[in-house]
């Protein structure tokens, strides 16, 4: 059983990688820190745990699907009508359920508080599924899936002046949903469709991002 003191949640950390689809044209704005190309943005957002622990539980290997919207800023805090949905691994058991809602949540510290804490999005519903994501060693493509609910399935984005094998990628990114200190590889999505709590589209050719994550708390 993982120990809190009275002073909060126990040492955690996370390490993995995070993508997401979304409808802005290539390249989503939101990386650079601008409003979206329409005004009003909606998408998947996408955790996968390579490696964690909250305490002394264990989290390798669990996944986390958000679908949401906005219109405005987020960076800027201009935005208005954030509106959020989360799936959680179906296969953590209850201590790692806690843990995941702690972090995800933003009471758990660190960055998910900072990016909870600017969001601050009205949340539509919340589940336990099946979750699948596979993400390419060499980043050639990234995709997942909650069956029936979610389905996000991208390729890395290339072109006439690409280097065979090369990546599209962003250092110093000033808008990148996972915080500081993280490359973005960019991807074209296939396939971008939602139909969940009130959440829908079906979509493709749309944009996508790949970033690795380190994030520890509760600082």
């Amino acid at each position: 059983m993982t120990e809190q003191s009275s002073n909060g949640p126990p040492r955690w950390r996370l390490t993995g990688d995070w993508f997401d689809v979304c409808k802005c044209p290539i390249p989503c704005p939101c990386t650079f820190a601008q409003a979206p190309t329409t005004g009003d943005c909606d998408g998947v957002l996408v955790w996968h745990i390579r490696q964690g622990s909250f305490g002394d539980v264990r989290l390798d290997g669990l996944n986390v699907v958000m679908v949401a919207s906005f219109t405005g800023n987020v960076w800027t805090n201009t935005h208005s009508d954030p509106k959020a949905a989360i799936f959680m691994d179906e296969r953590a058991d209850e201590e790692q359920r806690g843990a995941l809602g702690a972090i995800f949540g933003g009471q758990a510290g660190g960055w998910p508080q900072e990016f909870v804490e600017m969001f601050h999005g009205e949340m539509q519903g919340m589940d336990f599924a099946p979750i699948t994501v596979e993400v390419d060693d060499d980043l050639a493509s990234w995709r997942a899936e909650v069956p029936g609910r979610v389905t996000a399935v991208v390729e890395a984005l290339t072109g006439p002046t690409t280097a065979e094998g090369a990546r599209v990628q962003v250092s110093n990114a000033p808008g990148a949903e996972v915080g500081p200190g993280q490359v973005a590889t960019w991807g074209r999505a296939t396939t971008d469709r939602a139909d969940a709590f009130g959440f829908a589209w079906d979509r493709s050719g749309k944009s996508s991002k790949h970033f690795p994550f380190d994030w520890s708390g509760p600082d």
